[in-house]
């Protein structure tokens, strides 16, 4: 690890999470503090997420420039309540339990922390039971673990359960990745498509709220397609019921051979 006291263009999110007492989630995650300074234009928030921002994001032009160049997902303009949600839980991360006393301006002045990759837990991705495809490394996550039933909001559990990939992806920032969801036969077509692909943005989402670059990935929604098991029994629907994660061109056996 070395450190300059130079300022920075691009600040990592190393030094801030490590100079304002954020959690180790956040050390390798990236966010635009640049805009909203003083004689920098005004920035607006509307959107029905709006009211459930923190009072210091939506108070000062800082503060809203923060939500608007980190969190406008879709690029609309407005905040949804998913972005809101994502925007308090990233800044809870720096500022702490003290948010009102948040400097803005030290964001401009920070330690530069270079990290080096590697930080991730290899027990947990060992745990995940990779395998071989095509594609690359895959993992295979049922509904049960990440979804309640007909539904892409994700369980309060999903996140806790995806967090060392997030890690690994964060440390690994080359890898790209295909999110791909799936359902079962019940429902008609159009619902079963529709239904598959809002699970699997909602987990890319989750890797959004994260802090792993959402360029990186690939999300396609299939239905009922490519069952994995008869959807003739409760056992075999259930395991149809999944959304997969493949570390593009990835080994398997880079993760089961750790020790």
């Amino acid at each position: 690890m070395t450190r300059s006291n130079k300022p920075i263009i691009g600040i990592a999110a190393a030094a801030i999470a490590l100079l304002a007492g954020a959690t180790p989630a956040f050390a390798q995650d990236r966010w635009d503090w640049g805009g909203g300074r003083h004689g920098d234009r005004e920035y607006r928030l509307i959107g029905a997420g709006v009211p459930i921002l923190y009072p210091e994001l939506r108070a000062t032009n800082r503060g809203r420039a923060f939500v608007m160049r980190n969190f406008d997902f879709n690029r609309d303009g407005r905040i949804n309540p998913r972005e809101a949600q994502a925007a308090n839980r990233a800044f809870a991360g720096v500022a702490g339990p003290r948010r009102d006393r948040f400097d803005w301006d030290r964001r401009d002045h920070v330690v530069v922390i270079e990290e080096r990759g590697g930080h991730w837990d290899r027990g947990a991705m060992r745990g995940y039971g990779f395998r071989q495809t095509a594609r690359g490394a895959t993992l295979r996550l049922q509904e049960d673990v990440l979804f309640r039933t007909d539904s892409a909001e994700l369980r309060p559990g999903a996140i806790d359960t995806l967090r060392p990939l997030a890690d690994y992806l964060r440390s690994e920032r080359g890898v790209r990745v295909a999110i791909d969801g799936y359902t079962d036969s019940r429902g008609t077509d159009a619902h079963n498509q529709a239904l598959s692909e809002r699970r699997a943005d909602s987990v890319r989402a989750a890797f959004d709220d994260m802090g792993v670059t959402r360029a990186r990935f690939s999300v396609v929604g299939h239905g009922e397609a490519d069952p994995v098991a008869t959807n003739a029994t409760p056992a075999g629907m259930r395991q149809n019921r999944r959304v997969e994660v493949t570390l593009l061109g990835q080994r398997a056996d880079r993760f089961s051979n750790i020790n």
